[in-house]
Order: structure tokens, then C-alpha cells, then sequence
């Protein structure tokens, strides 16, 4: 039993090799952007739609004529991965259309460009090779590309089944390999849970954690991005006054790409270390389930995404699938907020001015931020 997992590292290719990543992202990019304007434009006609095989052929066809003939410089096989995620977004969209597919809404595919994530997929048959000489370097051998170096933090657990070269808007270069990965015997789940936590996200507090044996826990939110608003303003101000296809313009744009990533970064780190602390120190988690799509279109919407809200739900769930812990989801019209965790009674719906109240029933004085837990237990404050 195993499971599909992604290990990336940072890449430092060479001079020549950075000349033919470009050109192997461009010819990538020039072949997606040639399919969607060949199924637009047969959907606009009223023609068939080309298919998955038809767009091959055409492909094929079009190294041989003098405007695409440079595509036969790459190699074959990060151009017909392109095709397959043309023909997989498509698959998205239609299926989300129908309702075959849950969760939020998929756009339909759009047109690449060469400002943004670059990306090139390499499959087993490509013939690439990975090696580590230690000391923290590794090394893959792409096709037509030559041996690229990368920093080798964590071994790989096994052989890769694909590896994918990304280029991001900021210019750093990355390689992610797929691996099939084994579970360890003791990582699976264990029969009883000993310890339970409950978790409220908010936006005051990142997270609001109650255990089962009484104590509570606050979770300050950072605000990455408020923090980083100044910096990433100025930097902005500084692009919109460059000249456009100047190269100040694109040194310009990488910096705003950077204050973005450090952004970025800092707040997937966070929820990390977060959700692994979490389901280590607990057998069962249980988390509200929120309409976070919906929240993020309210005039609190920069606030929601800055939190993360939905980034921390999914690692606590991978990582609790990982190290055997339970994850349950609360309902997000369970009126948590209207009953006594003391008797039971429903008291009715309160405003969100009303943080703490009184058990008409039993006289508990009741925190909203803690689920309706007493108030009796000490509060640990804490950052991290």
C-alpha cells in the first residue's frame, strides 16, 4: 500500500540549461495556447471539437512546416503533457459544469502566458534520470536539457514517476518529483483515540482550540499579507511606472512576484508546523466546516484569504490520513454557538456582538469563541 506524493526542491540550472528551459517552457506554453485556439475556434464554427488524439496529429504535423518547426528542438514528451493538461482542464470544467465534479466552480481553460508560472512535465517514458552524490546536491538528467543541480533536502523515498520543471513569475526555478510512496507499519491508524481538540478559525484568532480534557488554546493570526501590505504597495507603485517591454519593467515585476512569494511561503510554513503539532498531540480533530468561497466574496474577503483558512483544513486532513488521527467536520449550520456544552439547551441565535453568555438553564457562563465551553479553564495564549 502506498501513496502518490510530490517532493519539490529549488533548482539551479546553468547558463545554457536556463536558455533551453525557456525554450522548452515556450514551446510548452505555444502548444497549449495553439490547442484552446483550435477548439475555440472550432466550438465558435460550430465544427467538431478536436480531440485528444486529433490535436496530436496536428502537433505532429506542425514540426514539420517552417513557422513551428522549432518544436522538434525539444523534447517530444513535455509538449504532449501539455495536450493531456489542455484536455484534463477541459475535463474539469465540463464536469463541473454538470455537477460530476464538487467543491467550487472551474473556470474554463485560458490562454497561457509568458509572465507567469512556467511548467514542464517529464513522464518515465522521457528517459530521465535522477541522481543524489550527497552533500545535499542532486541531480536529474532531462532530456535535450543535461544534468540540472537542485538542493537535495530529503532523500527521495523512492524512484520518481514524473518530474516537472517550474519556472515562477519571480524567476526561481524548481523540479517536483511524483513519488508512489510506501506507508510505514506505524503509521496506521490506531484503533482508539485517547485525546480530542476542537477547532473554530476566525480571524482575530487564526485558531480557537478546545481539548477534551478542558484546557484551551488561542491561536494569534499573523496577517502575512496586512503585514507585508507597505512593501508589496511600493514595489507595485515601482512596476506600473516602468516602461512596458523594458527589461526595468520585468526586474520590476520579479520583485513584486518575490514580496508575493514571501507571502506565500511564510503562511504555508505556518500552517505546516500548525497542522502537524495538531494531529501529533491528537487522536481526533474536529473542524467547523465553513463556506470559505462564500466568506471570501464578503468586504472581509482579503482578510479570509489572508487567514488561509482552507489551506490549514486540507493539511490537517493530509497530514491526519498520514499519522493514523481521526478528522471530523462539524456542519456549518450545527448551532454550536446557541447550546450549553454544561445541559444541552438550546438558548437561540445570538448576535456576533455577544461573545460571552449565561445558561438560561443551568446558570454556565459560556465563551462563543470556545464552542460554548466554561469559562472556569485557564486561557494559553500563544503565537506559534
Amino acid at each position: 500500500m502506498g501513496v502518490l506524493k510530490r517532493y519539490r526542491y529549488r533548482a539551479y540550472p546553468s547558463g545554457e540549461q536556463y536558455k533551453a528551459l525557456s525554450q522548452l517552457f515556450g514551446c510548452c506554453r505555444v502548444v497549449f495556447n495553439d490547442a484552446l485556439a483550435a477548439r475555440e475556434s472550432a466550438r465558435r464554427a460550430g465544427t467538431p471539437i478536436p480531440g485528444k488524439s486529433e490535436l496530436s496529429a496536428a502537433l505532429t504535423a506542425a514540426k514539420s512546416t517552417p513557422e513551428r518547426a522549432w518544436l522538434a528542438e525539444v523534447s517530444s514528451v513535455p509538449l504532449q503533457q501539455s495536450l493531456a493538461d489542455l484536455h484534463r482542464a477541459y475535463a474539469n470544467f465540463f464536469d463541473s459544469r454538470t455537477g460530476k465534479r464538487k467543491g467550487r466552480k472551474v473556470g474554463a481553460p485560458r490562454f497561457k502566458k509568458r509572465t507567469h508560472r512556467q511548467s514542464a512535465r517529464f513522464t518515465c517514458n522521457a528517459g530521465f534520470a535522477v541522481l543524489e552524490p550527497g552533500g545535499g546536491i542532486g541531480l536529474v538528467r532531462l532530456p535535450k536539457i543535461g544534468r540540472v543541480r537542485y538542493e537535495a533536502s530529503r532523500p527521495l523515498p523512492a524512484d520518481p514517476s514524473s518530474v516537472t520543471v517550474i519556472r515562477e513569475a519571480d524567476g526561481r526555478h524548481y523540479v517536483s518529483f511524483v513519488v508512489d510512496e510506501p506507508v510505514p507499519a506505524a503509521l496506521v491508524p490506531s484503533p482508539a483515540p485517547e485525546r480530542y481538540a476542537g477547532i473554530d478559525v476566525g480571524l482575530e484568532s487564526l485558531a480557537t482550540i478546545v481539548y477534551d480534557d478542558g484546557t484551551r488554546e488561542k491561536i494569534a493570526n499573523p496577517r502575512w499579507l496586512r503585514s507585508k501590505e507597505r512593501g508589496l504597495a511600493r514595489a507595485q507603485r515601482a512596476y506600473s511606472r516602468t516602461m512596458k517591454g523594458s527589461k526595468n519593467r520585468d526586474k520590476a515585476r520579479r520583485k513584486v512576484a518575490a514580496a508575493h512569494r514571501t507571502v506565500r511561503e511564510t503562511r504555508l510554513d505556518h500552517h505546516h508546523k500548525l497542522a502537524l503539532r495538531l494531529v501529533r498531540e491528537n487522536q481526533a480533530v474536529a473542524l467547523e466546516g465553513l463556506s470559505v468561497a462564500g466568506l471570501a466574496r464578503t468586504r472581509m474577503g482579503k482578510s479570509v484569504h489572508d487567514a488561509g483558512w482552507s489551506m490549514l483544513t486540507r493539511l490537517i486532513g493530509e497530514k491526519a490520513a498520514r499519522y493514523g488521527a481521526a478528522v471530523h467536520i462539524i456542519g456549518r449550520w450545527e448551532p454550536t454557538s446557541q447550546v450549553c456544552s454544561g445541559c444541552g439547551v438550546r438558548d437561540g441565535k445570538k448576535p456576533l456582538t455577544v461573545r460571552v453568555w449565561v445558561c438560561p438553564s443551568c446558570g454556565m457562563r459560556l465563551d462563543r469563541d470556545f464552542g460554548g465551553s466554561p469559562l472556569s479553564v485557564d486561557i494559553v495564549n500563544t503565537g506559534s
